[in-house]
């Protein structure tokens, strides 16, 4: 997937947003929204939106001085781990607690600030358990996680990890051995080892960081282990539109569990915006 002409407004938004949420001086605006014109202006079109994104977003992290999202990723966490502690019933009583965890874990994805500056996750909740599945690859999906004794699992947004974590839970108690990665330092609000650590999922499982910090999983800028334990896992379970964006042409056997949240993604699936999908990797192995 590469930048399209219509990824700029979006680029320009996620810069807003950012400066909106650090609190600063409007004096600091100006500094922003020139200091990204020249990662834009170098930006490799050729390649996907998250590239462009990671340097521009790098860039506003140096003139703010500060993680924009740092607040906004803990509050969000605390709202979710309440929305999944109330839904513990759904999942007690289902009868494939994987699919309903699976469908569960695609509603979390809508947590992303990037995007959106307003969430209503409880219709979102409400959607992904009774909605369809646009994208519904979930028959191919029971039966890779039956046959893998190791899943790396790739979060995304913080928040949205907490909805994760019910799915790492049942998979922990299908027998899985679980390795859930995070980025290495912050990036817009993805998910980091802090999140990991007020979620509880460094409880439950192991979590490594990839050495990166790129929006979605750009491999040849994550560190060398995480590289090893990505290509030595059997099953990989990839959150979110970021890591779908740059890892859909990977000869992998990969599951993109996420919401297509804009006209570019949509468009490149066929698929109207806010899809829900569980799709498997077009060149997965």
């Amino acid at each position: 997937m590469r930048v399209h002409p219509d990824c700029f407004p979006c680029f320009f938004r996620q810069a807003v947003i950012a400066f909106r949420l650090s609190k600063k001086d409007e004096s600091r605006f100006e500094a922003v929204i020139k200091g990204i014109m020249p990662e834009l202006q170098k930006a490799d079109l050729s390649k996907s939106p998250a590239h462009a994104t990671t340097f521009m977003h790098r860039r506003i992290r140096e003139i703010l001085e500060a993680d924009p999202f740092k607040k906004i990723k803990s509050d969000y966490n605390r709202l979710a781990m309440e929305v999944c502690d109330s839904l513990s019933g759904v999942l007690q009583s289902s009868p494939d607690p994987l699919f309903t965890a699976a469908r569960l874990a695609i509603a979390g994805n809508i947590i992303d600030f990037g995007i959106f500056t307003s969430i209503d996750i409880d219709a979102t909740v409400e959607k992904a358990l009774g909605g369809p599945i646009a994208c519904d690859d979930y028959d191919a999906f029971r039966k890779a996680v039956d046959k893998s004794a190791g899943i790396l699992y790739l979060v995304d947004n913080a928040g949205e990890i907490a909805f994760d974590r019910t799915l790492i839970e049942v998979l922990k108690k299908m027998g899985k051995d679980v390795t859930v990665a995070v980025k290495g330092s912050p990036v817009l609000n993805d998910a980091t080892i802090e999140d990991a650590r007020e979620t509880g999922i460094t409880e439950i499982c192991r979590v490594v960081d990839n050495g990166s910090d790129c929006i979605g999983t750009i491999l040849d800028m994550t560190s060398a282990g995480f590289r090893e334990i990505y290509e030595n896992a059997e099953l990989v379970i990839s959150k979110g539109q970021g890591n779908f964006e740059t890892l859909m042409d990977e000869k992998k056997n990969i599951f993109f569990l996420l919401q297509s949240k804009c006209e570019v993604v949509s468009r490149e699936l066929g698929l109207p915006v806010k899809s829900m999908l569980l799709k498997r990797a077009e060149n997965g192995e």
